[in-house]
């Protein structure tokens, strides 16, 4: 049976930039919560539930944010931030630990316009796509400065590794070179937790004895990182190493009984992350799938508003191809209002 929502959450504090919670008195909530409910330690559950979040931070979850994920409607993020916060707290004697993704980033990286110049030597604007075509065409080149900050000065060889990177973007077939705008930068406000989930999440691990951690994602400048599993290309021009898998993450997400995954973007980091954890599950057993349920209700796709009523980018498509693929592959594509009981081939 779901558990009523405790009387501190207010849903209208999704939207409230910088909210951010008294953890101190939470602490004394949650014990009366936990012997009020006879919530048990997360250690004892006999089926482990990951529910693993995937970059709710300020920059996609608040209007104010640089990269706010507000989906067609414009509330996407906000009311999605409400729906996880209540799954949390409808479910949280059964939920065994929660991970959150974050997103980390720097200044200069492949997927910022300022790493790049046009023939005029100025920054193509956010929202570019760099293709192989203009790589060829020297459309864009990267800023001669931005090879002294990350290669030793070696322009020719980052000339070199640029165009392989773009072109193993387009052979993968995922996603073209999209140039973002600036968005969890670190240390920045836009790349903390929404204060709802942190209040959340924070909530869960003081009552039920769980750590709450966090994956960190994004870090290197010379490759896209959507998924948290791995980053977009793992080789260099040369044939070195520029990345690797989360080996380590990836293990641990299949050695619980179900995974429960929502978060931000359906179209980008989420659906990278589980393309990703799909691929490790078919080269291991297919079946494993089975243990997966995604948050249809609790995700929303990259829109970008064009200012007069359409938008200049919209990957609704791309979110809602992938759901289907996930789904067609056995992974469960659920709802976070239904009880957790009802949903397919869940065991409690």
């Amino acid at each position: 049976m779901s558990l009523v929502l405790p009387n501190f959450y207010q849903p209208t504090n999704a939207e409230v930039w910088g909210y951010n919670p008294d953890i101190q008195a939470l602490a004394g909530v949650a014990e009366q919560y936990r012997q009020d409910n006879k919530i048990l330690p997360a250690a004892g559950d006999r089926r482990r539930i990951e529910l693993l979040l995937i970059d709710l931070q300020g920059d996609f979850t608040y209007p104010e944010g640089t990269l706010y994920v507000g989906g067609r409607s414009g509330r996407g993020a906000i009311e999605d931030i409400q729906r996880v916060a209540e799954f949390i707290y409808r479910n949280l004697d059964v939920i065994t630990n929660i991970t959150t993704t974050l997103d980390t980033h720097f200044a200069f990286q492949i997927f910022f316009p300022w790493f790049w110049q046009n023939a005029a030597g100025n920054s193509p604007a956010a929202h570019t796509i760099i293709t192989t075509e203009d790589i060829r065409k020297g459309v864009y080149t990267p800023n001669p400065a931005v090879a002294g900050l990350l290669v030793g000065g070696n322009y020719q060889w980052l000339l070199k590794q640029v165009a392989f990177y773009v072109a193993e973007l387009e052979r993968a077939g995922k996603y073209q070179l999209y140039l973002w705008p600036p968005h969890t930068l670190l240390g920045s406000v836009g790349h903390v937790l929404n204060g709802v989930i942190h209040e959340a999440r924070m909530f869960h691990a003081l009552t039920r004895f769980s750590q709450s951690g966090s994956e960190i994602k994004g870090g290197n400048a010379l490759t896209e990182n959507y998924s948290v599993l791995r980053p977009e290309v793992l080789m260099r021009w040369d044939g070195e190493p520029l990345d690797q898998k989360n080996t380590r993450f990836i293990e641990s997400l299949l050695e619980n009984d179900y995974v429960v995954i929502g978060g931000e973007a359906a179209s980008h980091c989420v659906s990278s992350s589980i393309d990703d954890l799909l691929g490790e599950i078919l080269a291991k057993d297919p079946a494993l799938a089975a243990k997966v349920y995604i948050l249809a209700d609790c995700m929303s796709a990259v829109v970008v508003p064009d200012g007069n009523g359409g938008f200049l980018a919209d990957f609704t498509p791309q979110a809602e191809a992938a759901l289907e693929r996930f789904r067609q592959a056995g992974m469960h594509v659920v709802k976070s209002t239904d009880p957790i009981t009802s949903w397919p081939d869940f065991r409690l």
